[in-house]
């Protein structure tokens, strides 16, 4: 009896009526993740990865991961090795081996040769400029190539001289033959061969012709018994022609592509070559800054891929483009963390505060706990005393109305410890403030029953006398949510202060992590351990703030 699959999207429902009407043995489910090795995958290929594996995965099949090398001048064994370890961070693991394009070149160029005797492809003479200035228009049919017709003969010669090495880059192509006049420009007689002599990353200097992406990328698919080529909108004019190359391949089961959405993100930029050119212009540190988009630079960042996979359960899968706000990626990895992630107290911009009525020297524990949401994470002991740092904004020397934390001659608790009264300001001759003096009200220690006294304000802290320096980044988006295509180049558009490097001030506890861990800054949002952490000084990046602009927007909508 088959197994009954609810389908969450339309894509299931596709591969339920398959299932139902018996289009592959079995009911068997491919799927495959097709990935260009020349660079980093971004925040779009998230979803296309979740989409594919998720889908192998219900369905009890499998997903392949087959690279498009089919352009040695762009792509090198660095992507590759990147982008097969961004499959596996996100939690995925693909059929084995891996798959390459430049695994079928022999197989692909023999179904070359048998469209040419089929009829249906022939080698092209005219150069790139030629070709594209006779295909003419959605208003104007293309203009037939003066080399179409020749023989099935001369065809097959040529074609096998293009493979020799007889002709130089761009003097002849492989051309499909289909119909200049096609509403489709698609189809206006696409190449599939052009000669490249460039040395490939696996291939070395074998074959200096190379298929194009639109042929390559069907007959590869059949090739592997792929059943369902997932891809996403922009290909959807293409699917004629991913059809119409399937005639080279003789087996009974042949894969079908369905489209989807893509996925667009608020301030982020999804094209390979904008990002390549922020890296190589020097706005970003590498394609692993923590303010890019790709998947390696959102894993710097401390996002984790649990809340990646969220983000994409909540999104769905659409059949029109669309952008999701930032603001609903920043919830899921908000969400994902605030019950898993440690507390610690850390002061990012310090300003000293000396309690002139604690004694000298001395020095107490007091008890916070480790993740208030949390109670199994326990607790941890905290050093307290005469010397403190708190954060510069939780001082005010003329409040404003409604401020609550720290003021002349107003009260506020430290957080775990006591209620403090700001006495005094100590600035320097221009007029910055060097040290807040103030007195510890002794009786008002959390725990005990002086600590009833109530008081508006809650300040964190860390002791001055057990301080642990770090680095703080602090991160602001690359492009403003709000931005307008106002048709200025992008790189005008980049947020020239999206970096702030703070030299901060941590408690001990933080020395009991390493690179890699995330926990929260109490009051200042999640951060992650940075790689560029060494032995004797900690450098942390800011995950995201505690402020979740979309848990409000989902509250209003509900």
């Amino acid at each position: 009896m088959e197994e009954k699959r609810e389908a969450a999207n339309f894509i299931e429902a596709e591969i339920n009526k398959d299932i139902a009407n018996h289009v592959y043995k079995n009911g068997r489910v491919l799927t495959r993740f097709p990935p260009e090795p020349n660079g980093y995958l971004h925040i779009g290929h998230v979803k296309s990865i979740c989409l594919n594996f998720g889908i192998g995965k219900k369905y009890h099949g499998e997903t392949n991961v087959r690279f498009d090398d089919t352009n040695p001048t762009k792509e090198e064994v660095e992507y590759v090795n990147s982008i097969l370890e961004d499959v596996k961070w996100l939690g995925f693991q693909w059929k084995e081996p891996v798959h390459y394009a430049s695994d079928y070149f022999p197989e692909l160029y023999e179904f070359a040769c048998k469209l040419i005797r089929m009829g249906l492809a022939y080698v092209d003479d005219q150069t790139s400029e030629e070709i594209h200035d006779t295909r003419g228009d959605l208003n104007h049919p293309g203009k037939e190539s003066p080399w179409r017709n020749r023989s099935v003969e001369e065809n097959l010669k040529l074609f096998q001289e293009m493979k020799e090495g007889k002709y130089k880059d761009g003097e002849k192509v492989l051309r499909a033959k289909i119909d200049m006049a096609s509403p489709n420009m698609v189809m206006r007689d696409p190449v599939i061969y052009r000669i490249l002599h460039a040395t490939h990353h696996r291939t070395g200097d074998a074959w200096c012709i190379y298929p194009l992406y639109d042929f390559a990328h069907p007959l590869s698919d059949a090739l592997e018994g792929i059943t369902h080529s997932i891809c996403t909108l922009e290909f959807e004019e293409r699917r004629p022609l991913y059809e119409w190359c399937l005639q080279a391949f003789d087996g009974e089961e042949k894969p079908r592509q369905i489209e989807f959405a893509r996925l667009n993100v608020t301030t982020m930029i999804t094209s390979k070559r904008k990002l390549r050119r922020m890296v190589e212009a020097g706005v970003v540190s590498g394609w692993d800054d923590p303010r890019m988009p790709t998947i390696s630079g959102i894993r710097r960042r401390g996002y984790t891929p649990e809340s990646l996979r969220m983000f994409c359960d909540q999104i769905g899968v659409a059949k029109a483009d669309n952008v999701v706000s930032i603001a609903q990626l920043e919830h899921c990895i908000r969400e994902d963390l605030k019950g898993k992630a440690p507390r610690i107290m850390t002061v990012l911009d310090p300003v000293k505060v000396v309690l002139t009525n604690y004694p000298e020297g001395q020095i107490e524990y007091v008890t916070l706990e480790n993740n208030s949401e949390n109670e199994e994470m326990g607790t941890r002991q905290v050093p307290f005393s005469r010397n403190l740092y708190i954060e510069r904004d939780d001082f005010m020397e003329t409040p404003a109305k409604k401020f609550f934390r720290m003021a002349p001659g107003k009260e506020v608790r430290l957080k775990g410890a006591y209620i403090v009264r700001c006495d005094e300001v100590v600035k320097d001759e221009e007029g910055h403030i060097q040290e807040i003096r103030c007195t510890c009200d002794m009786d008002t220690r959390s725990g005990t029953p002086g600590a009833d006294r109530k008081v508006k304000g809650t300040l964190h802290w860390v002791c001055a006398d057990t301080a642990v320096d770090i680095t703080a980044r602090l991160y602001d988006y690359l492009i403003s949510p709000d931005d307008q295509d106002d048709g200025r180049d992008f790189m005008e558009k980049i947020n020239k202060d999206s970096l702030t490097v703070l030299h901060s001030k941590a408690e001990p506890a933080i020395l009991d992590y390493k690179v890699g861990d995330r926990f929260q800054f109490l009051r200042k949002g999640y951060f992650i351990i940075d790689k560029d952490t060494t032995e004797g000084h900690i450098v942390v990046n800011r995950i995201v703030g505690l402020k979740d602009s979309w848990a409000k927007i989902q509250k209003k909508q509900g």
